[in-house]
């Protein structure tokens, strides 16, 4: 089991984070089983591409089922999946709150726990987070109270999860993004939200993947909850 590559799932991997997270992986001699709501098949034979929905438990089945029959391991999950949508509190639908506390509690519930439980098999893995530096700085202009309540808790649930499994050979670590250059962001806007750093950028998706990186290759950190955002986490 030692000698063959190591293999990391990620979710949201179709584009942005994701997509830069799984070529980083790709990159280091890992084999990746990616998936999305509409991740299409991969002809790289190193990655397994599964669509689906993390709301779903049968989705995580398949893909953690993907990686054990296909690459025969698990080594690193990264619940990358997730979903922001900015409106005033009052403002937010049962269907707004059904979609975000789906996606990023549930699918995280879900994903994490079918895969730690065959990382316990082999007594060794690695589980990163991407929250958000918004539950611990919001930001006036950007209503975040469903994004807080979610990504909040996956922060929380990473320091629970890191001790719980500590002597378990399990580390359990988050990224904190700030505003991050990506899809997600129309193009004139990024002049703005450039202004809510204190370092006056956005963020690009290789900032997310550099602090991935060095997370998966720092053995002794674990319950690391590690700001990329500009220098928000300090001040404003």
């Amino acid at each position: 089991m030692t000698s063959s590559p190591k293999v990391a799932i990620i979710t949201g991997a179709s584009q942005g984070l994701g997509a830069a997270i799984v070529q980083a992986y790709l990159d280091k001699g890992y084999r990746v089983v990616a998936n999305s709501r509409s991740i299409k098949p991969s002809d790289n034979p190193n990655v397994i591409t599964v669509a689906g929905d993390v709301v779903d438990r049968e989705t995580a089945r398949q893909v953690v089922s993907a990686a054990v029959t296909e690459f025969g391991r698990v080594d690193t999950l990264i619940n990358n999946a997730g979903i922001f949508i900015m409106k005033p509190f009052t403002a937010h639908t049962d269907e707004d709150y059904a979609a975000i506390t789906g996606t990023n509690l549930t699918g995280f519930f879900h994903m994490t726990q079918l895969a730690v439980a065959e990382m316990e098999k082999n007594k060794s893995g690695h589980v990163v987070n991407i929250t958000t530096s918004l539950v611990e700085h919001p930001l006036e202009s950007v209503p975040s109270v469903l994004a807080s309540l979610t990504k909040g808790g996956i922060a929380a649930a990473t320091k629970s999860l890191a001790i719980e499994y500590a002597k378990r050979g399990i580390r359990v670590n988050a990224v904190s993004p700030g505003i991050i250059n990506t899809p997600m962001h129309t193009p004139e806007k990024h002049e703005y939200l450039a202004k809510l750093h204190p370092m006056g950028q956005m963020g690009k998706a290789s900032d997310i993947v550099d602090a991935v990186m060095y997370l998966e290759f720092a053995p002794y950190v674990t319950g690391e909850i590690l700001n990329v955002d500009g220098g928000r986490s300090a001040g404003h």
